[in-house]
Protein backbone atom coordinates (compact mmCIF):
# COMPACT_ATOMS: atom_id res chain seq x y z
CA UNK A 1 0.00 0.00 0.00
CA UNK A 2 0.95 3.62 -1.02
CA UNK A 3 2.34 5.14 2.36
CA UNK A 4 2.99 8.56 1.32
CA UNK A 5 1.62 10.82 -1.54
CA UNK A 6 2.72 14.09 -3.00
CA UNK A 7 -0.22 16.20 -4.53
CA UNK A 8 1.68 17.82 -7.37
CA UNK A 9 -1.27 20.38 -7.39
CA UNK A 10 -3.22 23.45 -5.23
CA UNK A 11 -6.67 24.58 -4.34
CA UNK A 12 -9.50 22.62 -4.18
CA UNK A 13 -8.58 19.52 -5.92
CA UNK A 14 -5.69 19.37 -3.25
CA UNK A 15 -7.38 19.17 -0.47
CA UNK A 16 -9.54 16.41 -1.77
CA UNK A 17 -6.98 14.37 -2.34
CA UNK A 18 -5.79 15.36 1.08
CA UNK A 19 -8.81 14.10 2.39
CA UNK A 20 -8.85 10.62 0.32
CA UNK A 21 -4.99 10.31 1.89
CA UNK A 22 -6.44 10.86 5.27
CA UNK A 23 -9.42 8.67 4.81
CA UNK A 24 -6.68 6.11 4.21
CA UNK A 25 -4.68 6.71 6.60
CA UNK A 26 -1.84 7.57 3.82
CA UNK A 27 0.26 10.65 4.47
CA UNK A 28 0.50 13.54 2.48
CA UNK A 29 2.46 16.51 1.14
CA UNK A 30 1.44 19.61 -0.42
CA UNK A 31 3.62 21.54 -2.96
CA UNK A 32 3.23 25.56 -3.25
CA UNK A 33 4.51 28.35 -4.74
CA UNK A 34 5.48 31.33 -2.67
CA UNK A 35 1.88 33.07 -3.37
CA UNK A 36 0.20 30.09 -2.07
CA UNK A 37 1.67 29.63 1.29
CA UNK A 38 -0.78 30.63 2.92
CA UNK A 39 -3.18 28.31 0.89
CA UNK A 40 -5.79 25.89 2.61
CA UNK A 41 -4.02 22.72 0.92
CA UNK A 42 -0.65 23.72 2.90
CA UNK A 43 -2.15 23.67 6.30
CA UNK A 44 -4.19 20.75 5.88
CA UNK A 45 -1.11 18.34 4.32
CA UNK A 46 1.23 16.61 7.09
CA UNK A 47 4.12 18.00 5.07
CA UNK A 48 4.58 21.09 2.86
CA UNK A 49 7.10 21.83 0.37
CA UNK A 50 7.97 25.27 -1.67
CA UNK A 51 8.47 24.46 -5.31
CA UNK A 52 9.25 28.03 -6.57
CA UNK A 53 7.88 31.55 -7.40
CA UNK A 54 4.05 32.39 -8.15
CA UNK A 55 4.04 31.87 -11.97
CA UNK A 56 3.02 28.14 -12.56
CA UNK A 57 5.70 27.29 -15.41
CA UNK A 58 8.37 28.06 -12.23
CA UNK A 59 6.13 26.04 -9.69
CA UNK A 60 3.22 23.67 -9.53
CA UNK A 61 4.31 22.71 -13.66
CA UNK A 62 8.27 22.86 -12.59
CA UNK A 63 8.85 19.01 -13.31
CA UNK A 64 12.89 19.39 -11.57
CA UNK A 65 11.26 21.09 -8.46
CA UNK A 66 8.61 18.35 -8.14
CA UNK A 67 10.64 15.09 -8.36
CA UNK A 68 13.34 17.00 -5.51
CA UNK A 69 10.58 17.79 -3.47
CA UNK A 70 9.11 13.72 -3.88
CA UNK A 71 13.01 12.88 -3.18
CA UNK A 72 13.12 14.89 -0.29
CA UNK A 73 9.77 14.22 1.57
CA UNK A 74 10.69 10.46 0.97
CA UNK A 75 6.79 10.10 -0.81
CA UNK A 76 7.11 7.02 -2.84
CA UNK A 77 3.37 8.44 -5.25
CA UNK A 78 2.52 11.37 -6.79
CA UNK A 79 -1.13 12.43 -7.12
CA UNK A 80 -1.32 15.01 -10.28
CA UNK A 81 -4.78 15.65 -9.81
CA UNK A 82 -6.30 17.70 -12.42
CA UNK A 83 -4.36 20.47 -15.04
CA UNK A 84 -0.95 21.34 -14.93
CA UNK A 85 1.04 18.03 -15.32
CA UNK A 86 -2.10 15.83 -14.90
CA UNK A 87 -1.92 15.11 -18.62
CA UNK A 88 1.82 15.32 -19.40
CA UNK A 89 3.04 12.04 -20.88
CA UNK A 90 6.84 13.15 -20.80
CA UNK A 91 6.10 14.21 -16.84
CA UNK A 92 4.72 10.62 -16.41
CA UNK A 93 7.57 8.95 -18.13
CA UNK A 94 9.90 11.03 -15.57
CA UNK A 95 7.96 10.04 -12.43
CA UNK A 96 8.23 6.42 -13.66
CA UNK A 97 12.05 6.39 -14.62
CA UNK A 98 13.15 7.81 -10.94
CA UNK A 99 10.52 4.71 -9.52
CA UNK A 100 8.03 6.70 -8.13
CA UNK A 101 4.29 5.68 -8.89
CA UNK A 102 2.09 8.26 -10.48
CA UNK A 103 -1.53 7.81 -9.08
CA UNK A 104 -2.95 7.44 -12.69
CA UNK A 105 -2.49 5.86 -16.06
CA UNK A 106 0.99 4.79 -17.36
CA UNK A 107 2.53 7.34 -19.80
CA UNK A 108 2.19 5.06 -22.73
CA UNK A 109 -1.76 5.61 -22.31
CA UNK A 110 -1.65 9.26 -21.52
CA UNK A 111 0.50 9.53 -24.53
CA UNK A 112 -1.80 7.14 -26.89
CA UNK A 113 -5.05 8.60 -25.37
CA UNK A 114 -4.29 12.10 -24.86
CA UNK A 115 -3.60 12.21 -28.64
CA UNK A 116 -6.94 12.81 -30.55
CA UNK A 117 -6.00 11.10 -33.53
CA UNK A 118 -4.81 8.41 -31.73
CA UNK A 119 -7.60 7.35 -29.57
CA UNK A 120 -9.72 7.69 -32.14
CA UNK A 121 -8.17 4.79 -34.61
CA UNK A 122 -8.33 3.04 -30.68
CA UNK A 123 -12.10 3.97 -30.22
CA UNK A 124 -12.85 2.46 -33.68
CA UNK A 125 -10.71 -0.94 -33.19
CA UNK A 126 -13.11 -1.60 -30.55
CA UNK A 127 -16.43 -0.12 -32.32
CA UNK A 128 -16.90 2.52 -30.41
CA UNK A 129 -18.73 5.12 -33.12
CA UNK A 130 -16.09 8.72 -33.28
CA UNK A 131 -17.10 11.83 -35.16
CA UNK A 132 -16.25 11.70 -38.99
CA UNK A 133 -12.42 13.31 -39.24
CA UNK A 134 -9.53 13.25 -40.89
CA UNK A 135 -5.94 12.03 -39.44
CA UNK A 136 -2.96 14.11 -39.02
CA UNK A 137 -2.70 16.55 -42.21
CA UNK A 138 0.41 17.86 -44.44
CA UNK A 139 -0.65 20.93 -44.82
CA UNK A 140 -3.71 23.04 -44.83
CA UNK A 141 -4.37 22.32 -48.32
CA UNK A 142 -5.06 18.82 -47.84
CA UNK A 143 -6.94 19.71 -44.53
CA UNK A 144 -9.20 21.90 -47.28
CA UNK A 145 -10.07 18.81 -49.54
CA UNK A 146 -11.06 16.62 -46.84
CA UNK A 147 -13.09 19.47 -45.36
CA UNK A 148 -14.76 19.91 -48.77
CA UNK A 149 -15.39 16.14 -49.19
CA UNK A 150 -17.03 16.43 -45.41
CA UNK A 151 -18.92 19.26 -45.83
CA UNK A 152 -18.78 22.28 -44.06
CA UNK A 153 -18.73 23.14 -41.47
CA UNK A 154 -15.96 21.62 -40.16
CA UNK A 155 -13.49 21.79 -36.79
CA UNK A 156 -9.96 21.93 -37.06
CA UNK A 157 -8.36 20.78 -34.43
CA UNK A 158 -4.59 20.36 -32.56
CA UNK A 159 -3.88 16.95 -31.90
CA UNK A 160 -2.48 17.46 -28.66
CA UNK A 161 -4.82 20.44 -27.88
CA UNK A 162 -7.14 20.64 -24.66
CA UNK A 163 -8.96 23.54 -22.51
CA UNK A 164 -11.39 25.12 -25.57
CA UNK A 165 -7.31 25.86 -27.00
CA UNK A 166 -6.32 24.76 -30.81
CA UNK A 167 -9.80 25.07 -32.12
CA UNK A 168 -11.72 26.65 -34.61
CA UNK A 169 -14.90 26.10 -36.64
CA UNK A 170 -14.98 27.02 -39.96
CA UNK A 171 -18.47 27.54 -41.67
CA UNK A 172 -17.21 28.76 -45.27
CA UNK A 173 -14.69 27.81 -47.70
CA UNK A 174 -13.11 30.71 -47.97
CA UNK A 175 -12.06 30.98 -43.87
CA UNK A 176 -10.01 28.00 -43.97
CA UNK A 177 -7.05 28.60 -44.77
CA UNK A 178 -6.73 31.73 -42.81
CA UNK A 179 -8.00 29.18 -39.73
CA UNK A 180 -5.71 26.70 -40.22
CA UNK A 181 -2.57 28.75 -39.92
CA UNK A 182 -4.20 30.33 -36.70
CA UNK A 183 -4.61 26.77 -35.42
CA UNK A 184 -1.48 25.64 -36.30
CA UNK A 185 0.24 28.61 -34.64
CA UNK A 186 -1.13 28.18 -31.28
CA UNK A 187 -0.76 24.09 -31.77
CA UNK A 188 3.04 24.53 -31.65
CA UNK A 189 3.17 27.38 -29.24
CA UNK A 190 0.66 26.44 -26.55
CA UNK A 191 1.11 22.31 -26.89
CA UNK A 192 4.38 22.10 -28.62
CA UNK A 193 3.22 19.94 -31.49
CA UNK A 194 1.82 21.40 -34.68
CA UNK A 195 -0.25 18.67 -35.62
CA UNK A 196 -3.54 19.22 -36.97
CA UNK A 197 -6.36 17.59 -38.37
CA UNK A 198 -10.52 18.19 -39.13
CA UNK A 199 -13.14 16.99 -38.18
CA UNK A 200 -17.49 17.21 -39.44
CA UNK A 201 -18.83 20.12 -37.14
CA UNK A 202 -22.45 19.15 -35.37
CA UNK A 203 -24.65 22.45 -35.19
CA UNK A 204 -26.91 21.18 -32.27
CA UNK A 205 -24.91 18.95 -30.17
CA UNK A 206 -25.09 18.33 -26.62
CA UNK A 207 -21.54 17.08 -24.48
CA UNK A 208 -21.90 13.98 -22.74
CA UNK A 209 -19.61 12.11 -21.02
CA UNK A 210 -19.02 8.96 -19.40
CA UNK A 211 -16.53 7.76 -16.15
CA UNK A 212 -14.29 5.02 -16.16
CA UNK A 213 -12.53 3.18 -13.58
CA UNK A 214 -9.80 0.50 -14.21
CA UNK A 215 -7.29 -1.86 -11.81
CA UNK A 216 -5.52 -2.56 -15.53
CA UNK A 217 -7.29 -6.30 -15.52
CA UNK A 218 -10.85 -5.51 -14.80
CA UNK A 219 -12.70 -2.36 -15.51
CA UNK A 220 -15.98 -0.49 -14.98
CA UNK A 221 -18.36 2.28 -16.07
CA UNK A 222 -19.76 4.84 -13.37
CA UNK A 223 -22.20 6.00 -15.72
CA UNK A 224 -22.61 9.50 -17.49
CA UNK A 225 -22.68 12.94 -17.20
CA UNK A 226 -24.40 16.50 -18.67
CA UNK A 227 -21.81 18.83 -19.53
CA UNK A 228 -23.25 20.85 -22.03
CA UNK A 229 -24.28 23.60 -20.29
CA UNK A 230 -20.70 25.59 -21.59
CA UNK A 231 -19.08 29.16 -21.77
CA UNK A 232 -15.85 29.30 -24.78
CA UNK A 233 -16.11 25.73 -24.44
CA UNK A 234 -15.37 25.17 -21.09
CA UNK A 235 -17.85 23.63 -18.42
CA UNK A 236 -19.84 25.69 -16.75
CA UNK A 237 -22.74 23.34 -14.85
CA UNK A 238 -22.46 19.38 -14.94
CA UNK A 239 -25.04 16.95 -13.85
CA UNK A 240 -25.31 13.37 -13.55
CA UNK A 241 -26.70 11.35 -15.18
CA UNK A 242 -27.62 12.71 -18.84
CA UNK A 243 -31.77 12.81 -19.11
CA UNK A 244 -31.26 12.49 -22.84
CA UNK A 245 -29.77 8.55 -23.10
CA UNK A 246 -32.12 5.28 -22.30
CA UNK A 247 -31.01 3.07 -19.92
CA UNK A 248 -30.86 0.87 -22.96
CA UNK A 249 -28.33 3.03 -24.19
CA UNK A 250 -26.34 3.84 -21.08
CA UNK A 251 -25.87 0.49 -20.80
CA UNK A 252 -24.69 -0.76 -24.09
CA UNK A 253 -22.32 2.35 -24.62
CA UNK A 254 -21.21 2.07 -20.69
CA UNK A 255 -20.48 -1.60 -21.28
CA UNK A 256 -18.80 -1.06 -24.54
CA UNK A 257 -16.57 1.75 -23.42
CA UNK A 258 -15.50 -0.64 -20.37
CA UNK A 259 -14.77 -3.62 -22.24
CA UNK A 260 -12.51 -1.52 -24.35
CA UNK A 261 -10.31 -0.29 -21.40
CA UNK A 262 -9.84 -3.65 -19.85
CA UNK A 263 -9.09 -4.71 -23.16
CA UNK A 264 -5.69 -2.27 -23.43
CA UNK A 265 -4.75 -2.48 -19.65
CA UNK A 266 -5.42 0.78 -18.48
CA UNK A 267 -4.74 1.76 -14.71
CA UNK A 268 -6.93 4.29 -13.10
CA UNK A 269 -10.08 6.59 -13.80
CA UNK A 270 -10.62 8.04 -16.98
CA UNK A 271 -13.54 10.22 -19.09
CA UNK A 272 -14.68 9.61 -22.50
CA UNK A 273 -16.33 13.00 -24.12
CA UNK A 274 -18.76 12.25 -26.73
CA UNK A 275 -20.90 14.53 -28.45
CA UNK A 276 -24.63 13.56 -28.53
CA UNK A 277 -27.15 14.45 -31.66
CA UNK A 278 -30.00 12.69 -33.35
CA UNK A 279 -29.58 9.78 -30.67
CA UNK A 280 -26.20 8.57 -31.60
CA UNK A 281 -23.40 9.41 -29.75
CA UNK A 282 -19.80 10.20 -31.03
CA UNK A 283 -16.78 9.62 -29.58
CA UNK A 284 -14.94 13.45 -28.87
CA UNK A 285 -11.34 12.69 -26.84
CA UNK A 286 -10.13 10.80 -23.82
CA UNK A 287 -9.15 12.79 -20.60
CA UNK A 288 -6.68 10.18 -18.61
CA UNK A 289 -7.26 12.24 -15.26
CA UNK A 290 -9.73 12.96 -12.28
CA UNK A 291 -12.21 15.37 -13.96
CA UNK A 292 -13.32 18.49 -12.00
CA UNK A 293 -16.51 17.20 -12.43
CA UNK A 294 -16.07 13.79 -10.66
CA UNK A 295 -18.20 14.72 -7.60
CA UNK A 296 -21.73 14.20 -9.51
CA UNK A 297 -20.77 10.70 -10.52
CA UNK A 298 -19.54 10.29 -6.54
CA UNK A 299 -22.80 11.60 -5.73
CA UNK A 300 -25.04 9.78 -7.43
CA UNK A 301 -23.17 6.19 -7.33
CA UNK A 302 -21.39 6.63 -3.85
CA UNK A 303 -17.90 5.33 -5.19
CA UNK A 304 -15.40 7.92 -3.89
CA UNK A 305 -12.88 7.77 -7.20
CA UNK A 306 -10.09 9.35 -5.20
CA UNK A 307 -10.15 6.78 -2.55
CA UNK A 308 -10.14 4.59 -6.13
CA UNK A 309 -7.41 6.16 -7.81
CA UNK A 310 -4.95 5.23 -4.48
CA UNK A 311 -6.36 2.09 -3.71
CA UNK A 312 -5.56 1.12 -7.89
CA UNK A 313 -2.16 2.48 -7.82
CA UNK A 314 -1.19 0.41 -4.91
CA UNK A 315 -2.14 -2.63 -6.78
CA UNK A 316 -5.52 -3.31 -5.07
CA UNK A 317 -8.05 -4.72 -7.36
CA UNK A 318 -10.97 -3.27 -7.93
CA UNK A 319 -13.87 -4.53 -4.77
CA UNK A 320 -17.19 -3.89 -6.84
CA UNK A 321 -18.23 -4.82 -10.42
CA UNK A 322 -20.50 -3.52 -12.73
CA UNK A 323 -23.79 -4.97 -11.54
CA UNK A 324 -22.66 -3.47 -8.29
CA UNK A 325 -22.71 0.00 -9.72
CA UNK A 326 -26.44 1.78 -9.63
CA UNK A 327 -27.27 5.23 -10.24
CA UNK A 328 -28.79 6.61 -6.75
CA UNK A 329 -30.71 10.21 -7.53
CA UNK A 330 -29.37 12.78 -9.50
CA UNK A 331 -26.40 15.51 -8.71
CA UNK A 332 -26.02 18.92 -9.89
CA UNK A 333 -22.47 20.58 -9.84
CA UNK A 334 -21.76 24.56 -10.23
CA UNK A 335 -18.33 25.93 -11.18
CA UNK A 336 -17.74 28.82 -8.77
CA UNK A 337 -15.65 31.47 -10.54
CA UNK A 338 -13.78 34.58 -9.14
CA UNK A 339 -14.81 36.24 -11.96
CA UNK A 340 -17.59 39.09 -12.66
CA UNK A 341 -20.96 37.51 -13.38
CA UNK A 342 -21.73 39.52 -15.99
CA UNK A 343 -18.32 40.51 -17.96
CA UNK A 344 -16.17 37.41 -16.86
CA UNK A 345 -13.55 39.42 -16.22
CA UNK A 346 -11.02 37.76 -13.35
CA UNK A 347 -11.71 39.17 -9.24
CA UNK A 348 -8.86 37.97 -7.33
CA UNK A 349 -8.69 39.15 -3.83
CA UNK A 350 -9.11 39.00 -0.48
CA UNK A 351 -12.30 36.71 0.78
CA UNK A 352 -13.73 38.72 3.67
CA UNK A 353 -16.47 36.04 4.17
CA UNK A 354 -17.13 32.82 3.27
CA UNK A 355 -20.19 30.95 4.54
CA UNK A 356 -20.60 28.03 2.75
CA UNK A 357 -24.37 26.50 2.65
CA UNK A 358 -25.00 23.67 4.68
CA UNK A 359 -27.70 20.31 4.30
CA UNK A 360 -27.59 16.32 3.81
CA UNK A 361 -28.13 17.66 0.47
CA UNK A 362 -25.08 19.80 -0.27
CA UNK A 363 -21.42 19.20 -0.31
CA UNK A 364 -18.71 21.98 -1.15
CA UNK A 365 -15.45 21.46 -2.40
CA UNK A 366 -13.29 24.89 -1.87
CA UNK A 367 -10.25 26.33 -0.70
CA UNK A 368 -11.60 29.36 0.60
CA UNK A 369 -11.42 30.47 4.08
CA UNK A 370 -12.33 34.13 5.34
CA UNK A 371 -9.41 36.35 4.88
CA UNK A 372 -7.72 33.78 2.09
CA UNK A 373 -6.39 36.46 -0.78
CA UNK A 374 -7.29 33.96 -4.41
CA UNK A 375 -4.08 34.81 -6.57
CA UNK A 376 -4.23 36.23 -10.30
CA UNK A 377 -1.95 34.01 -11.36
CA UNK A 378 -3.57 30.75 -11.66
CA UNK A 379 -7.65 29.52 -12.72
CA UNK A 380 -10.17 31.14 -11.42
CA UNK A 381 -12.35 28.17 -10.11
CA UNK A 382 -12.22 28.63 -6.37
CA UNK A 383 -15.54 26.69 -5.11
CA UNK A 384 -17.58 23.86 -6.64
CA UNK A 385 -20.98 23.64 -5.39
CA UNK A 386 -22.97 20.31 -5.46
CA UNK A 387 -26.08 19.29 -5.29
CA UNK A 388 -28.13 16.25 -4.92
CA UNK A 389 -31.67 15.19 -5.50
CA UNK A 390 -34.18 11.86 -5.61
CA UNK A 391 -34.79 13.14 -9.25
CA UNK A 392 -34.21 16.38 -10.97
CA UNK A 393 -36.74 18.50 -10.26
CA UNK A 394 -35.58 17.97 -6.63
CA UNK A 395 -31.64 18.17 -6.85
CA UNK A 396 -32.82 21.54 -9.45
CA UNK A 397 -34.77 22.62 -5.74
CA UNK A 398 -32.16 22.00 -3.45
CA UNK A 399 -29.85 23.76 -5.76
CA UNK A 400 -32.07 26.53 -5.56
CA UNK A 401 -31.69 26.96 -1.82
CA UNK A 402 -28.11 26.50 -1.50
CA UNK A 403 -27.41 29.15 -4.30
CA UNK A 404 -29.62 31.31 -1.72
CA UNK A 405 -27.37 30.40 1.11
CA UNK A 406 -24.08 30.44 -0.47
CA UNK A 407 -22.24 33.82 1.01
CA UNK A 408 -18.55 34.98 -0.71
CA UNK A 409 -17.73 38.34 0.28
CA UNK A 410 -14.91 40.31 -0.89
CA UNK A 411 -14.21 39.71 -4.52
CA UNK A 412 -17.22 38.92 -7.37
CA UNK A 413 -17.42 35.49 -7.84
CA UNK A 414 -20.13 33.67 -10.50
CA UNK A 415 -22.90 32.41 -7.67
CA UNK A 416 -25.31 35.10 -9.41
CA UNK A 417 -25.38 33.86 -12.48
CA UNK A 418 -25.87 30.33 -11.05
CA UNK A 419 -29.04 31.47 -9.79
CA UNK A 420 -30.23 32.90 -13.13
CA UNK A 421 -30.11 29.90 -14.25
CA UNK A 422 -32.02 27.63 -12.28
CA UNK A 423 -34.44 29.97 -12.81
CA UNK A 424 -34.48 29.97 -16.59
CA UNK A 425 -36.77 27.42 -18.30
CA UNK A 426 -34.70 25.51 -20.63
CA UNK A 427 -32.51 24.76 -17.74
CA UNK A 428 -35.52 23.41 -15.50
CA UNK A 429 -36.81 20.94 -18.78
CA UNK A 430 -32.94 20.19 -19.66
CA UNK A 431 -33.97 21.63 -23.14
CA UNK A 432 -30.17 22.86 -23.86
CA UNK A 433 -27.22 22.02 -26.33
CA UNK A 434 -23.69 23.15 -25.73
CA UNK A 435 -24.32 26.60 -27.55
CA UNK A 436 -27.15 27.18 -25.59
CA UNK A 437 -25.63 29.08 -22.44
CA UNK A 438 -23.25 31.20 -24.83
CA UNK A 439 -26.48 31.93 -26.55
CA UNK A 440 -28.34 33.06 -23.95
CA UNK A 441 -25.58 34.81 -22.14
CA UNK A 442 -25.47 36.91 -25.39
CA UNK A 443 -28.85 38.13 -25.44
CA UNK A 444 -28.63 39.71 -21.70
Amino acid sequence: MIKKVLIANRGEIALRIIRACKSLDIKSVAIYSTADKDSMHVKMADESICVGPASANDSYKNIKSIIAAVELSNADAIHPGYGFLSENADFAHIVEEHGIKLIGPSSKHINQLGDKIQSKLIMQKYGIQTIPGSGSLANADEGLEYAKKINFPVVIKASNGGGGKGIRIVHKESDFMNEFTAVEQEASAVFGDGDIYVEKYFERPRHVEFQVLSDGKNAVHLFERECSLQRRRQKVLEEAPSNVLTDEQRSEWGNKIAKMIAAIGYEGVGTLEFLYQDDQLYFMEMNTRLQVEHTVTEEITGIDLVQQQIKVASGIPLAFKQDDIKIKGHAIQCRVTAEDPETFMPHPGVVESHIPPLGPYVRVDTMLYSGYKIQPYYDSLISKLIVKGGDREMCLRNLRHALKEYVIVGPKTTLPLFSRLVENEDVQNANFTINWLENWLAKK
